[in-house]
Parts: C-alpha cells; structure tokens; sequence
C-alpha cells in the first residue's frame, strides 16, 4: 500500500518520498558497498524480512535507483544493481553515516548488538595485506552469546579472498579469539582499539596474526569520524 507522501514541490520532499520508508537507506547503503544478490542483501539486514525486502527493492526499481537483471551464467538466478541515480546516493549514505557516528550515542548503538550483522561487514572490510601469501584461518568465539550465535570463521585465502562461515569449515584455525560481542562491536565502530581493550579477549594461535589483528580487522567505513557525543 503506497504511502501518502508529503505532497510538496520540494527536491527534498521529493527525495524523502523514495528514500525515507523503513529500511530504504539500509539497503541502499547495502548496495553501495557492493551486495548485488537477494541473498547477500538479506545477510546485510538480518532483521527484514524477505517480503519488505523484495517490496524495497521493487519499489527502488520503480524509482529508477535499482535495476534487476539476469545472472548471464546462472539461470534463474537475478542481481540488483544500482543505476546512476542509485550510485550519486554515495555521498548521501557517507554523510549520514558519518553524522550517526558523530552524533549518535555510543551506548544507543552498542544497544544493537547483532552477531551475524557484525561478522558479515568484518568480512566486507577486512584487510587482507597482514594475511595474504597463505590461507590464515580465524574463528571468533562470543562467549556471552548463545550457542547458535557463538562461533563464526573468517576464511582468507591467499588471493586476499575472505569467506565467512557459521559452522567448522574443517580448517586447522590460526587464530581463536574469544571475546564478548559489545566489545568487538566497540571495536569495529571505532570507538575503542584492541590495544586498550586486551584484558576482554582471549587470543590463541598466531602471535603475529594476534599482534596485527588491528590492521586486518575489517572497521566500520565511518571509524574513522570522531564522536563528539559519549
């Protein structure tokens, strides 16, 4: 059922009408940092439905911010890929971001906390170059966590190709860190550092993968915007 809009002439009304429904940035932002397939998309917004999913995405199309296309090489299978006016909605997902992160209360967004979320966009951002020549195996342990939201693996092979797992993958594991999940998500947002938060974890294999976890860790785009507000 359409909503009725804010009838005014204004471009920010306007803008508004199309980008303003729930979940419609959250899943551009998704878009923007490169998920293309339902499938991935779902995993970025663990908590849409697919029903409201597939409605955004239909309603973005009809707006011309989205078009939807065949997979060449996969029959039946379809991807979702931004437009041009889909794209010049970079800057406006970065500002917003940056503003949440200026702005937003630490303890509002650690308020948030979600497992699956946190390790899928740790994949997205990690960094490879501290792993990379070799396939470095990592699994994260969240101990206060239950038992189907506890135990996730990082998977980077040596081309810098990084594959997220929610069970064993049957790898030997280079590096266990166990730690609670408000403390990674602080990290990830760049609130805090792994240098001033090492009496939370547990950290066993690797020592030179444990000593460079902060640079491979993959943070949040907007960690580096400074919080003004505690």
């Amino acid at each position: 059922m359409p909503h009725a809009g804010y009838k005014q002439f204004c471009p920010l009304a306007m803008a508004a009408e199309v980008l303003c429904t729930r979940w419609t940035m959250v899943l551009v932002r998704e878009m923007i940092a490169g998920s293309t397939r339902f499938n991935d998309l779902r995993r970025g917004v663990p908590k849409m439905s697919p029903t409201l999913l597939s409605q955004r995405l239909k309603d973005l199309e009809a707006a011309g911010v989205v078009i939807k296309r065949p997979v060449p090489s996969e029959r039946g299978v379809f991807e979702y890929c931004l437009t041009q006016a889909g794209e010049d909605l970079y800057d406006v997902v970065i500002a917003m971001g940056m503003w949440g992160q200026k702005w937003v209360e630490s303890s509002l967004s650690l308020g948030n906390l979600d497992a699956s979320l946190l390790m899928w966009d740790m994949r997205r951002n990690l960094n490879p170059e501290p792993l990379v020549g070799r396939r470095a195996v990592l699994q994260f342990v969240f101990h206060d966590q239950p038992s189907s939201k506890r135990d996730w693996w990082l998977v980077v092979e040596p081309t810098g190709e990084t594959d997220l797992c929610w069970s064993d993958p049957g790898f030997e594991v280079d590096l266990y860190v166990n730690v609670d999940l408000r403390t990674m998500t602080a990290i990830w947002m760049g609130l805090t550092k792994v240098s001033a938060e090492r009496d939370k974890f547990e950290l066993t294999g690797s020592r030179e993968i444990a000593e460079s976890m902060q640079r491979w860790l993959g943070l949040s785009p907007f960690a580096a915007q400074k919080k003004l507000v505690s």
